[in-house]
């Protein structure tokens, strides 16, 4: 991680759960860190809890906005420099169903906001990561944290678009990797696919994880082992899941 010391690492979604894991994680392997979230006063808290020599910087951003993006990028290359690592990881699952055939039906608006931060928000923020990378000559690295239910359809009734979303973070994941490789670029990219995670919108009952889970701090970990590779190695695809873990 030497080479990363003092570099500036963008997370969306950081003010709970993974996001948060990541920015602690980043910021304890001396790094700059923006942690993104439309709740930026959480972000803030995180600081606390590094124990290494990096810090923790806030900005509210809704990445479903493309103004909003586009304004939050902006000031981060204004503020800090340009972007070193960009970590994709906003996300939303809300339960429920796409038609009334179900009797949990989700609102168009419901519907339209999943894709929106799921799909959207991560190819408008690689957008600007890429260009602030271009600008300053450098070889960064962008994550996208996916889920295994991108590259499967679990037999669920609540899943909705969900995967829908998730297979096309993969098919997006792969694309942008040709698009960088055909002009000769260095800088990689990662799909990162966690099975079900310790996290609010893990299924519970009675309070309980249904099933075995991993931990933020699992998904987190898998993020510092991907950006440990040397420059030559890229890894496109990591799929973590707890030991046990059986599928739907």
């Amino acid at each position: 991680m030497q080479r990363w010391q003092g570099k500036t690492a963008v997370i969306s979604g950081a003010s709970a759960g993974i996001g948060a894991a990541i920015c602690v994680v980043l910021a304890d392997a001396g790094m700059r860190v923006v942690g993104l979230a439309r709740r930026p006063q959480l972000v803030d808290q995180l600081q606390s809890q590094v124990r290494g020599n990096g810090s923790i910087h806030s900005r509210r951003c809704d990445v479903s906005n493309s103004d909003d993006v586009a304004a939050t990028f902006k000031w981060i290359d204004e503020q800090f420099g340009n972007i070193h690592v960009l970590v994709n990881n906003a996300g939303i699952f809300p339960k429920g169903h796409i038609t009334e055939i179900g009797d949990n039906i989700l609102s168009e608006e419901t519907l339209m906001s999943v894709v929106d931060i799921n799909l959207k928000g991560p190819v408008m923020c690689a957008r600007h990561a890429v260009a602030s990378m271009k600008r300053a000559s450098f070889d960064g690295h962008i994550i996208n944290i996916n889920s295994i239910a991108g590259h499967y359809v679990p037999f669920a009734d609540m899943f909705n678009v969900y995967p829908g979303t998730k297979h096309a973070i993969t098919a997006f994941t792969e694309t942008l990797a040709n698009e960088l490789a055909y002009f000769n670029s260095k800088i990689k990219i990662t799909s990162l696919s966690p099975g079900l995670v310790g996290t609010d919108m893990a299924p519970r009952v009675d309070g309980e994880l249904s099933f075995a889970a991993l931990s933020p701090q699992d998904v987190a970990e898998a993020v510092l082992y991907v950006l440990s590779t040397p420059p030559h190695v890229n890894i496109k695809e990591l799929t973590i899941t707890p030991v046990s873990e059986k599928r739907l």
